[in-house]
């Protein structure tokens, strides 16, 4: 299977203004700074207004005035700030001068060395006066002086950042000396943040949270990542792939893997990256399916999903038996039976088999019954919850009702079989023994998973060859797998044709294709408001009953919920 080409993030490239956000030198800054009677904008009172406004490096203007607050203004206020209580006695009230700062202020992004302070007194003053918050986008060059120059300062106080950095104005605790500071560290943590592959705004607002450990000096490759819907994949010194993942947003979604998040495996995928490439798609479909056919070919180390595909069991219906029975089986043969899958993992086939088996009272013994026809009841068959013909005493002709039921409630009636699950866990609940309900909870979950699945690989197997439009983007479905995208043949890249009883509509796929055709199955139900159908080989036709979805509270399928409220169902 040809690999997709991929840009190697560490390659300069042309970028244009729209992939890049919006630069920098074009947005509009206004940094901010109040002096203040305290500290609380419950009780506290503003004294002093200052702004700069900057663009691209240059004074826009500036903004100062005295406020009176209104109240007399503590000596220890004074002593550091040198407002006095004769300073502010002519000065204008805050409601007079809040039109024009709110318009001085306009839709720039608002900057402030601990901009929270400022932006709290100033939202406090407009909801007084019962105007909306301020809904600007906002820097607090406090955060950003912490990650990208605390190891050159003893602390990131604004004047200690003045002195230590040289700054063309230093600050006074006045209002616009500290705004011109503050502007001056600004332009300065600009130019810092281009060392780490902030050149959009949207790079330096998400800053704070980026560049926080110990691979920070890897962020540089993600410089050429677009901001557009595609796939990305980390690979390690040997170029092997560590990990693929898919995004709306390649740039943000990357460049999150360096935020403060420092979950273990991150944080080692991190370290051991040296190249993160990538590759654009023209809708979230193209990239959801171009990850799984990658994480298939490539089996990531770091991938979780996907990667045991090849492994994927089936769950058998042996109806060439004289009394069928469910079983666990590793592929799909021309044997008579009726398989279910394939499904994730061994664990939930035995939950999905345990749940067929809790609904119909079908065999649950292995023995051959012609080989022992005096030989003792299984266990089950003597508890009376299983219908075992081990001992001879049950018919073919009464055994085939079951095994009729399974089959019926497997291809047309899933509530046949999820009805009676759904009693036992009520009756469960109502006698507090919620645990072996939210046992019966999770079989059901299973088996209902697993119905659900199946109807989607028979929607896609019988329809054949879908052609439609999204988004004004046209795309191509044969069988189940995406095979042209706006235009682009994804044949190269398409899996084998399925074999066996996996080429019948009604049969099961391939482990390679299950992944694909239930990403598009999924994708294609979640977005049919804004598909227009234009043309279909076969017939596309769901059926009107869906399986009931049974949902954990909180809790994996896996996990036991020892939980003393009753377990939540939905319809």
């Amino acid at each position: 299977m040809a690999e997709p080409s991929f840009v190697a993030s560490t390659l300069p490239v042309q970028r244009s203004f729209e992939e890049l956000g919006t630069p920098l030198r074009d947005v509009t800054f206004c940094v901010v700074d109040l002096e203040t009677t305290g500290g609380s904008p419950t009780n506290c009172m503003i004294t002093e207004v200052g702004a700069v406004k900057l663009r691209g490096g240059e004074c826009l203007g500036t903004y100062q005035t005295l406020v009176d607050p209104g109240c007399a203004i503590p000596p220890e206020i004074t002593v550091i700030t040198g407002i006095t209580e004769s300073m502010v006695t002519r000065a204008p009230r805050i409601e007079s001068i809040t039109p024009s700062l709110l318009e001085f202020i306009g839709d720039s992004v608002v900057v402030g060395h601990n901009v929270r302070f400022d932006l709290a007194f100033i939202n406090a003053t407009l909801e007084a006066q019962k105007r909306p918050r301020l809904p600007n986008r906002s820097i607090d060059t406090l955060a950003l002086s912490r990650r990208l120059l605390r190891p050159e300062v003893s602390n990131c106080k604004l004047g200690t950042l003045a002195s230590r950095f040289r700054l063309d104005h230093q600050p006074s605790h006045r209002a616009l000396d500290d705004a011109l500071a503050t502007g001056d560290l600004l332009h300065l943590l600009i130019e810092r943040s281009s060392a780490v592959g902030a050149t959009g705004l949207d790079d330096l607002v998400a800053l704070t949270t980026l560049a926080g450990g110990p691979q920070a000096s890897k962020l540089r490759l993600t410089e050429s990542l677009p901001r557009s819907p595609g796939v990305y994949m980390f690979r390690g010194r040997s170029g092997s792939v560590l990990y693929v993942g898919k995004a709306s947003n390649l740039r943000s979604r990357v460049r999150s893997y360096f935020s403060s998040d420092q979950r273990r495996k991150v944080a080692q995928l991190l370290r051991e990256t040296t190249r993160i490439d990538h590759r654009e798609c023209v809708n979230s479909l193209d990239a959801a399916v171009q990850e799984i056919r990658l994480i298939h070919q490539h089996l990531p180390r770091f991938n979780k999903q996907g990667k045991t595909s090849g492994r994927y069991p089936y769950v058998k219906l042996t109806l060439q038996e004289r009394f069928p029975r469910m079983s666990i089986v590793s592929g799909v043969k021309h044997d008579g039976g009726m398989y279910l899958g394939p499904i994730s993992s061994r664990r939930i086939a035995r939950l999905l088999i345990e749940a067929i088996e809790a609904a119909v009272p079908i065999r649950r013994c292995t023995a051959r019954i012609s080989a022992h026809p005096d030989r003792t009841e299984c266990t089950a068959s003597q508890l009376g919850v299983a219908m075992c013909p081990c001992a001879g005493s049950v018919s073919e002709t009464s055994y085939r009702r079951s095994v009729d039921q399974v089959v019926v409630g497997l291809s047309d009636d899933p509530e046949s079989l999820l009805a009676p699950l759904r009693i036992k866990i009520d009756s469960l609940a109502q006698a507090e023994r919620y645990e072996e309900a939210a046992d019966v909870r999770d079989r059901a979950a299973a088996l209902s998973g697993a119905i659900g699945r199946q109807r989607i690989f028979s929607l896609l197997y019988s329809a054949g060859e879908i052609t439609f439009t999204a988004d004004d983007c046209r795309m191509q479905v044969k069988r189940g797998r995406l095979v042209s995208v706006g235009g682009s043949d994804l044949r190269p890249l398409k899996l084998p044709e399925p074999e066996g009883l996996a080429a019948a509509p009604s049969g099961p796929p391939n482990r390679d294709e299950a992944d694909e055709m239930l990403c598009v199955g999924r994708w294609m139900a979640a977005n049919a408001s804004k598909l227009t159908l234009e043309s279909v080989s076969g017939v596309l036709a769901e059926p009107v009953q869906r399986p009931a979805s049974f949902v954990p509270t909180g809790k994996s399928v896996a996990r036991r919920v020892v939980s003393r409220r009753p377990p939540t169902l939905r319809a």
